[in-house]
């Protein structure tokens, strides 16, 4: 009988946990940082998306020995060389507070006409290949004026993607689905799987 691999996706976040699971569908069953009983704080020292990625999964697959996936994402405006960048979650500083760093994001573009920005996840799976294997999702949009939605998370109320007129916050689950970071990021990882030997036993 075939069994669904089980991969831990490091995260305690229930949303990306939903979102990345409609995309994997019934090819893989992605288990929370909870449901491993992971509860240890890692450290992201590291200085690009990659490297912070892996150092995610790389501690957890060696705490649970489990094939691991890992993201780091962010949001990076063009009038502000590309910040917040990896410091996306904590950009109003600690703890993490997603208001306040919308609220401070908008202050820093007062006024500024360039409104351009991207989205990007970066993932990293580990204990599947001998090596790490890194996918990557991006999508391209600008920062509104002021919150527009109440869905979705982070900075999805403040950022409308390229062609659309609504927020993130303000499409429905399924569409959003269909073209963010995160989702592209999954999509790109499905498509190796399914093209590759990436078995998990």
């Amino acid at each position: 009988m075939y069994s669904i691999p089980k991969w831990v996706f490091c995260t305690h976040n229930q949303h990306k946990i939903e979102e990345a699971q409609k995309i994997v569908a019934d090819k893989i069953y992605l288990l929370s940082l909870s449901e491993v009983n992971f509860f240890d704080e890692v450290q992201e020292t590291g200085n690009t998306f990659k490297e912070n990625a892996f150092l995610k999964a790389n501690v957890v697959w060696e705490a649970t020995g489990l094939p691991c996936v890992a993201d780091d994402s962010g949001l990076c405006v063009e009038a502000l060389n590309n910040a917040p960048g990896i410091y996306s979650a904590r950009y109003a500083g600690i703890p993490v507070n997603h208001k306040a760093n919308i609220d401070k994001l908008l202050a820093d573009l007062s006024g500024v006409p360039n409104r351009e920005a991207y989205f990007i996840t970066v993932l990293c799976i580990v204990g599947v290949l001998e090596q790490p294997l890194y996918v990557e999702g991006k999508v391209f949009g600008s920062i509104t004026d002021s919150i527009a939605g109440s869905g979705g998370f982070g900075y999805d109320p403040i950022f409308k993607p390229k062609g659309y007129d609504l927020t993130f916050a303000e499409m429905n689950a399924d569409t959003k689905n269909e073209i963010s970071h995160r989702a592209l990021a999954f999509k790109e990882l499905m498509d190796l799987y399914a093209s590759s030997s990436m078995e998990v036993n």
